[in-house]
């Protein structure tokens, strides 16, 4: 390579050149090679993979100690709403069984049944996901409503239960409650 100019050397060798091949080198590279003759991956690029860890030490931190509190908050409000989705179902029917005979004062009797229900505990936590969520979840600011971003395509706050939502799910008509007109 002598009679080779310096810059096209470099360009024909890339910036730091063929470099000394040492004796143990060779028979690593040796032995590397006889370990991949047959194998489907020889001469094919590797994958990118994404490097494992967590890009911050808060968030190693974090996931050390399992669900966030959001997150149990999250799961809890869940369990919860079903529970009472469940035993109102069940209360609704009941109602319904008992006024066959009066489709009116069922409707009485099932809006007073839905005011007096009780949503405290859940209520109290669709209260503090709302306070608290944001921060806990670090949810980015949305500039152009200048309110927090979005999640799933929609607003974070989760609507307290009350009578309205009780009768947007079982109405105080009698034939939904009776199962009438619904197919077997």
């Amino acid at each position: 390579m002598t009679g080779m100019d310096r810059r096209e050397r470099k360009r024909i060798l890339g910036e730091y050149g063929a470099g000394y091949e040492s004796p143990r080198e060779t028979r690593e590279r040796d032995a590397l090679a006889r370990d991949l003759e047959g194998s489907p991956g020889r001469g094919r690029p590797l994958e990118h993979r994404l490097r494992g860890g967590p890009s911050s030490p808060d968030s190693y931190v974090a996931s050390l100690g399992g669900p966030l509190p959001y997150m149990q908050r999250l799961r809890r409000i869940e369990e919860e709403t079903a529970e009472h989705e469940r035993r109102l179902a069940q209360a609704w029917r009941e109602l319904a069984h008992a006024s066959r005979d009066d489709p009116a004062g069922f409707g009485r009797r099932w809006t007073a049944r839905a005011e007096r229900w009780s949503f405290h505990g859940v209520n109290d936590l669709i209260e503090r996901h709302n306070r608290y969520y944001p921060a806990e979840a670090r949810l980015p600011m949305d500039p152009r409503t200048r309110d927090f971003a979005l999640v799933g395509g929609k607003p974070y706050r989760r609507r307290a239960l009350g009578p309205t939502w009780v009768l947007e799910r079982f109405p105080g008509d009698l034939e939904p409650a009776l199962g009438v007109g619904e197919a077997a």
